[in-house]
């Protein structure tokens, strides 16, 4: 028979007073991760990858390629217009480089390269560039942007009261598109206002492009940069962005997050949509933290249009930072992302190319990538639930 095994009263209280001091320990809090550390001053935001065994196998993406010679036909429309060449070099990447890189890569294509025949001719001829992330050590932080449908009216009815705007004559670009104000009646150029004063002070009173029903939509078009509208008898109308009144982005989401409105692994566009339907006081209060405020242009064709004034494409659009990186140009990122299976969003890991053809607010520095989802509220859910580490490439043919 078994000897018993037992604790004395002695023995518990110990091991009681020890699990409630342990329990009294707080675990260290999780240093957020720096995405939008800016790039340090002299550095380049790509770099090139010198060792073969660094650059990624292309042969996954190699066998998915759809949508993919649209898209680089968009990309070399722009890079073909004489504006483009202003934004060049970017880093040590030239407007040559760019568009026979993009150029080259399209007659692989025609020519009926695929899979591993295609990962090997790009290993081949192009040299691969990484992005340096936030660690320059190429981490870059993915997340998803889309093009909704709302209802809408042009015509303010009871329903429809919230408008989208134009971009107002006053408003000063500078030579490279930034926003350098707003032109005074005496000719000076003054900041242009923030979100609060140009809603309360009805400045753009007459500038109205179309009226949509719920103040959040129109705050998510801001955000997204386009949106589709549903009117009345059926029509569908695009607005795309046009300009912005030159105040830094500042995110809704991480507001609520840090006042405990929706915890930190349940934030996105879906929830943050459904706390706005239960607490419509509480949104003009938080969208106006964020002072920058969005104009808008109808899209005669219908198409979502990027910063390069180029129709974007779902999963071969992706919006970075101008400032670093060079516009236009073929990329290839490695992440995961969600996809629609069955009416849900599962996450995949993911492999493909696409094309820097798009900017957003919030998209600033060499750790941030945004990733075009595509229209609807699929779409959205989908860009909603994007959230992911990656890494971020772009190819540039072989110079001799």
């Amino acid at each position: 028979m078994k000897k018993r095994i037992s604790v004395s009263t002695y023995g518990l209280a110990v091991l009681c007073f020890i699990f409630i001091l342990s329990g009294c320990k707080s675990a260290p809090e999780k240093a957020k991760t720096p995405y939008d550390r800016p790039l340090p001053p002299g550095q380049f935001a790509l770099r090139k990858i010198t060792n073969p065994q660094e650059i990624p196998d292309f042969t996954m993406a190699c066998l998915d390629l759809a949508e993919l010679q649209a898209g680089i036909a968009r990309s070399i429309n722009y890079l073909q217009k004489p504006s483009s060449r202003q934004y060049y070099p970017a880093g040590q990447i030239t407007h040559s480089m760019a568009i026979e890189s993009l150029k080259a890569f399209d007659e692989m294509l025609d020519s009926g390269l695929a899979g591993p025949q295609l990962n090997q001719a790009i290993r081949e001829r192009f040299d691969v560039y990484i992005s340096i992330g936030c660690d320059d050590q190429g981490t870059v932080l993915f997340t998803g942007y889309y093009t909704p449908i709302f209802d809408g009216s042009l015509t303010p009815t009871d329903r429809f009261r919230y408008p989208l705007y134009k971009q107002p004559e006053e408003l000063v670009k500078g030579p490279d598109g930034e926003i350098l104000g707003r032109r005074m009646p005496d000719g000076q150029i003054s900041p242009y206002p923030p979100r609060a004063v140009i809603e309360d002070s009805l400045m753009l009173r007459g500038k109205e492009l179309i009226w949509l029903g719920d103040p959040f939509e129109t705050y998510i078009a801001h955000v997204q940069g386009s949106a589709k509208l549903r009117l009345s008898d059926g029509q569908i109308t695009t607005v795309g962005y046009a300009a912005n009144n030159g105040h830094e982005y500042r995110s809704v989401a991480q507001e609520l997050v840090n006042e405990g409105k929706i915890p930190e692994d349940r934030i996105s566009l879906t929830s943050m949509m459904d706390y706005f339907r239960r607490h419509k006081d509480q949104i003009s209060r938080y969208v106006r933290r964020n002072a920058r405020f969005v104009f808008f242009q109808e899209q005669e064709d219908g198409l979502p249009r990027g910063c390069l004034n180029e129709p974007v494409t779902a999963y071969r659009s992706i919006a970075t930072d101008k400032l670093v990186f060079p516009r236009g140009s073929l990329t290839f990122i490695t992440t995961t992302l969600p996809r629609a299976v069955g009416g849900q969003a599962v996450n995949q890991v993911y492999s493909g190319f696409a094309l820097d053809q798009d900017a957003g607010g919030a998209i600033r520095a060499p750790g941030r990538c945004d990733v075009y989802m595509g229209v609807g509220d699929v779409a959205g859910k989908l860009a909603g639930q994007t959230y992911q580490e990656g890494r971020l490439y772009y190819l540039f043919l072989k110079q001799n």
